[in-house]
């Protein structure tokens, strides 16, 4: 009984540590895998910290690795392992990954498709195209799909945000409550936060970009045909999978790359070429943040020049009642003044002093008023 329990345990645990991907091969073909880290580690030959930049559990940047059989991709969902003749993408049931499955399924599976069209009489322009699709390595057109995925995602994020806050701010600046400042708070902290997604992408692009030998290892299929030449003339190596079909397609692209790109490895022209053109829709999305973003500032600036001409209006209110305090003091005065019990000369003929001590504070006060109106709004 303790050992049954011990191996339910150790089942469970391994059901734990397995994480759900999905495989697409050469041809096109989708395989669920339930495997654990060790069986991807020995499948694409990573190491384990590269693995773990793809964890869902731990908050890594956005980034593409080049290693020597493998390109590790990480970008927002989007978590891959391309190889050259096989794409593995983590979490294939997340919303947001199925469109990229889908995605990457038919843009893998044309040269197959062309295959078949091609036995059923059709003309030899389409080997043509198809012979030029295959020139194009597998690693590249799966990486084109996941950038395309990626950008598309990030623009669409951007125009929802735009889509909310422009009405949101015009609003704001016609009507300011705290209703519709909760909002436009709320609008900013999600445009930050998607300013900050869209910026690691780009600043990966950036980087890759800016170094050649970055690039070059991304090269995959021209470091399997590198590796393969001395050896073998026609064969794979030995640690691809037993299929004539996906043998084909390799061999095929093993040529390809080989007569293509194996005379320069330093000729990244390709590379570069899909990956400007991605870095400039991402930069494209960045900038349509960072337009958003002063649009937020100057409805800041303008909610600040009405809160300082209310301010100013309470400053001339308090100084009007101040005025009005300080002329109702004169009377206060001259009442003191008149109650005091002290002999003066006019005490005899208090009825004239009455009269000044009435009317010339009466006089003074409005005259004192109008001083101060006019005084507080000379400024503006």
């Amino acid at each position: 009984m303790a050992a049954a329990g011990a191996g339910t345990g150790s089942e469970g645990k391994k059901r734990g540590a397995s994480r759900s991907w999905i495989l697409l091969d050469a041809a096109g073909e989708e395989q669920l895998l339930d495997a654990d880290k060790y069986a991807i580690m020995r499948r694409v030959d990573i190491n384990a910290r590269d693995l773990r930049i793809l964890d869902p559990l731990l908050s890594y940047p956005s980034t593409i690795l080049g290693r020597e059989r493998a390109i590790v991709l990480n970008l927002e969902h989007i978590k891959a392992i391309i190889t050259s003749n096989e794409v593995l993408l983590r979490d294939p049931s997340d919303e947001n990954v199925i469109p990229v499955v889908e995605e990457l399924h038919r843009r893998l599976a044309p040269s197959s498709a062309t295959q078949h069209d091609g036995k059923e009489n059709l003309s030899g322009q389409h080997d043509v195209e198809g012979a030029e699709e295959d020139e194009s390595p597998f690693e590249f057109r799966a990486l084109e799909v996941t950038l395309e995925a990626i950008c598309s995602f990030l623009d669409a994020r951007t125009t929802e945000l735009e889509t909310d806050a422009y009405p949101a701010l015009d609003e704001l600046t016609s009507k300011i409550s705290s209703r519709n400042l909760d909002r436009v708070r709320k609008l900013k902290s999600g445009m930050t936060r998607l300013t900050a997604r869209v910026q690691k992408v780009r600043d990966e692009l950036e980087q890759l970009l800016d170094d050649d030998d970055d690039m070059a290892d991304l090269y995959l299929s021209r470091k399997l045909a590198g590796a393969s030449s001395p050896v073998s003339g026609s064969g794979g190596p030995n640690w691809f999978p037993a299929s004539p079909t996906i043998g084909s397609k390799i061999s095929r692209a093993s040529r390809a790359s080989a007569a293509t790109v194996h005379g320069n490895e330093n000729d990244v022209e390709e590379l570069e070429m899909l990956l400007e053109a991605y870095f400039m829709q991402v930069d494209g999305t960045l900038n349509k943040l960072t337009t958003l973003r002063e649009y937020i500032d100057d409805t800041e600036d303008y909610i600040n020049i009405q809160l300082d001409n209310h301010r100013n209006q309470l400053i001339q209110l308090e100084l009007f009642l101040s005025s009005g305090t300080v002329c109702l003091s004169l009377y206060s005065l001259v009442a003191g003044v008149f109650g005091m019990n002290i002999p003066y000369t006019w005490n005899d003929g208090h009825g004239y002093i009455f009269k000044w001590g009435f009317f010339v504070p009466l006089y003074l006060s409005p005259l004192l008023l109008t001083h101060d109106t006019r005084g507080s709004s000379d400024p503006e």
